[in-house]
C-alpha cells in the first residue's frame, strides 16, 4: 500500500494567491519523470477500489490536465465508458462549463453532445482525480449536471489523494457520493512548506529558434478522450500507436528512453512507454503542463529546472516542462494536430528544451484518419 511520502511532494506555485502550494506526485507521471509501469500500477490500485460498483453502468470522467491518464486507466479496468474534461476548444460541439477555482486556469468543460448520448444509459458517474482537497470542483460539476439532466444519477470519486476536511467528508456522505482514495492527506503543513521554499532553481527561457527533430512521424488512428470513448477500442488504438512507433523509429540500441506527453495528452504516452519497458528498454515518462511552478536547488525540493515553452495547442498559451534528464533518445508523443505557425512554435520550443541534454529527439503525432 502507498503512503503519503510515496505520493506527496510539496512545490511552490508561482503567482497564485488562491493556494501557494502544489502537491506534486512523483509516481503520477506529470511533473516528475517516472517509470510508466510504476505510474500505471498506482492507477490500477485505485481502480481496484471500484469493484464494488460491478454491475452498474458507469461513466468515468477524468479531470484535465493531471488526471486524464488516471481516468483512462480506471475506465479500461472497470470496462466503463470514458470522457475527460478539457480546457481545449473542440469545433462544432456544445459544452457544459464549470469552474476549478483554485487552479491557475479555472475554466473546465465537458462535451455536452456526448453526455446527451450516454446519460440515459448511465447509473453512476465516477470522477477520477489525482487529488481532492475541498471537493468543491466536483460539487460544481455535479450541480451543472443536475441542472441539465433530470435522470437521477449516482456519483463517486476516485482519487490518488484525498485531503478533504471532516465537514466536507460528511457533506459528501450525506449526498451519497462515494469516496475512494489511496492516501488520506492533511494539508495543514503544506502552505508553510511552500512558504519556506527558495525559488533558486534553474529557469530556462523559451527558445523557439529554428531546428529540426531527429525525425517526425504521423501515426493514424487517433482516439480523442475529450470525446466519449469506449475502453476496449481505446486500448486497441493505443496498442496500434505503440506498434507503429516501435516499427517506424530506430529504437534498437537505445536502451534509455524518455517519452514525453503534452498537456492533457498523457495516457497514450504512458501506454507506449510501458510497452517499451516490456520490450527491455529503460523508460521514463512525464509531460508538459500549464502549471507555473517555482523550482529550487535544495535536496528536498521536488523540482530543479523549469523550461518555458509555447503550447502546441493554442496560440499565446505558456506551458512548461520540468527536469529533463539525459537519455539515449527522447520520444515526444502528442495529439496536437498541425496548427500552422503557433503549433510549429510549440514544437520548436519543446524540441529545443529537450535538446539541451539530448541528441536524438523524435516527434510522434497521433492523427485522425
Amino acid at each position: 500500500m502507498y503512503t503519503e511520502s510515496d505520493l506527496v511532494k510539496i512545490a511552490k506555485r508561482e503567482n497564485n494567491r488562491k493556494r501557494n502550494y502544489l502537491v506534486v506526485n512523483p509516481l503520477q507521471g506529470k511533473h516528475i519523470p517516472v517509470s510508466p509501469g510504476k505510474a500505471l500500477q498506482v492507477f490500477s490500485e485505485l481502480a481496484k477500489l471500484l469493484k464494488i460498483y460491478e454491475g452498474e453502468r458507469i461513466l468515468v470522467v477524468g479531470f484535465a490536465e493531471t488526471a486524464t491518464a488516471i481516468g483512462a486507466q480506471i475506465a479500461m479496468e472497470t470496462g466503463a465508458d470514458y470522457i475527460q474534461t478539457t480546457r481545449e476548444m473542440i469545433p462544432g460541439v456544445e459544452y457544459l462549463f464549470f469552474s476549478e477555482e483554485h487552479s491557475h486556469a479555472t475554466q473546465q468543460r465537458l462535451v455536452k453532445d456526448d453526455l446527451d448520448r450516454i446519460m440515459d444509459k448511465t447509473d453512476r458517474i465516477i470522477f477520477a482525480e489525482d487529488e481532492v482537497t475541498t471537493g468543491k470542483t466536483i460539487r460544481n460539476l455535479i450541480t451543472v449536471l443536475e441542472q441539465h439532466y433530470e435522470r437521477k444519477i449516482k456519483y463517486a470519486v476516485a482519487s490518488l489523494l484525498n485531503g478533504m476536511s471532516e465537514e466536507a467528508l460528511e457533506e459528501y456522505a450525506g449526498r451519497g457520493i462515494g469516496l475512494h482514495y489511496l492516501v488520506k492527506t492533511k494539508h495543514d503543513r503544506y502552505p508553510e512548506i511552500a512558504d519556506r521554499a527558495v525559488a533558486d532553481g534553474i529557469y530556462h527561457p523559451e527558445d523557439a529558434s529554428g531546428g529540426e527533430y531527429t525525425d517526425c512521424i504521423d501515426i493514424q488512428g487517433w482516439m480523442d478522450t475529450r470525446r466519449l470513448t469506449e475502453p476496449v477500442q481505446y486500448e486497441e488504438a493505443c496498442r496500434g500507436l505503440f506498434e507503429e512507433t516501435e516499427k517506424r523509429l530506430p529504437l534498437e540500441g537505445n536502451k534509455k528512453l524518455l517519452v514525453l506527453g503534452t498537456e492533457e495528452f498523457m495516457f497514450p504516452g504512458l501506454y507506449v512507454g510501458k510497452c517499451l519497458e516490456e520490450k527491455g528498454h529503460s523508460v521514463m515518462f512525464h509531460a508538459t503542463t500549464r502549471s507555473p511552478i517555482s523550482v529550487g536547488s535544495s535536496a528536498e525540493y521536488p523540482l530543479r529546472q523549469r523550461y518555458a515553452l509555447s503550447s502546441m495547442y493554442e496560440e499565446g498559451r505558456r506551458v512548461f516542462v520540468y527536469d529533463i534528464g539525459s537519455y539515449d533518445a527522447v520520444i515526444v508523443i502528442t495529439d496536437a494536430q498541425r496548427s500552422g505557425q503557433e503549433g510549429q512554435r510549440g514544437e520548436l520550443s519543446l524540441r529545443n528544451a529537450v535538446r539541451k541534454n539530448n541528441g536524438k529527439v523524435y516527434l510522434v503525432r497521433w492523427c485522425g484518419k
